[in-house]
């Protein structure tokens, strides 16, 4: 009897053994397959798409896995900023370099949408954006849609935006703040300013709107929201110093 149940033991083990070295073969064999893997439909909340060396060039997210306060990508740690489905690009050195995102929900008084496709300096913020916005609110509608690109300090970097964010937060007074911030944007350390438009802005005006090194229109070739054709420049305070046609 001992001899018969020592040689059922022998069997099981060998088989125990065998299927483990099979099954293990079926699973390295699929994951080192270096052929493409054809899928019909994938449910996935977040996809990163990475080089060879782990440095993560693209993410594709829901709301719930976009990159925000206490994440870290690349190990760069983010601030936190509001969520939203889209997807991110990453430069060769893993900073930031743009990305695309939307949204749009109904509010207690209308609704609010939007999408944002954005291109970043190196080591800065948007420079290149192409918006477009829907809000309505008690019964009132905004819609704009546009071509934007901005001016960005030469000194700006990632790492002292985000200490520069935190540092005006921190701030209560709304004037000193403001006094901040316009300290580091002369500085080019932080914030942007608009320089060229083209597209349809708040109001019902589309054409090409321009502005000088702060941010102050100085020109505008449009198609006002009476139908009309206007060509005007402005001096430095937004007084009009030029139209046409005249009347």
């Amino acid at each position: 009897m001992m001899k018969k149940i020592k040689t059922e033991i022998a069997i099981l083990r060998t088989f125990t053994i065998c299927a483990i070295t099979v099954m293990t073969v079926l699973v390295s064999s699929a994951f080192k397959s270096t052929g493409n893997q054809k899928f019909g439909t994938i449910d996935v909340e977040r996809i990163n798409v990475v080089e060879s060396d782990g440095t993560v060039k693209m993410v594709i997210t829901n709301e719930n896995h976009f990159p925000s306060e206490g994440d870290s990508i690349n190990n760069r740690k983010y601030h936190k900023r509001k969520k939203r489905a889209g997807m991110i690009f990453f430069n060769e050195e893993g900073m930031e370099s743009g990305g695309f995102i939307y949204d749009g929900a109904k509010t207690k008084n209308g609704h609010e949408a939007g999408i944002s496709l954005t291109f970043d300096q190196y080591n800065g913020d948007q420079v290149i954006q192409l918006l477009t916005t829907d809000i309505e609110k008690n019964g009132k509608r905004q819609k704009a849609g546009y071509l934007v690109f901005n001016d960005r300090g030469d000194n700006e970097t990632k790492e002292n935006m985000m200490q520069i964010v935190n540092e005006l937060k921190s701030i209560a007074d709304r004037k000193e703040r403001r006094i901040k911030y316009k300290e580091y944007q002369e500085k080019g350390m932080f914030g942007s300013v608009k320089r060229v438009a083209l597209g349809q802005i708040p109001g019902g005006q589309n054409g090409l709107f321009l502005f000088d090194k702060k941010g102050n229109i100085r020109a505008k070739f449009c198609v006002d929201k009476d139908n009309y054709v206007r060509l005007e420049s402005y001096d430095k305070k937004g007084n009009i110093i030029g139209s046409w046609p005249t009347k």
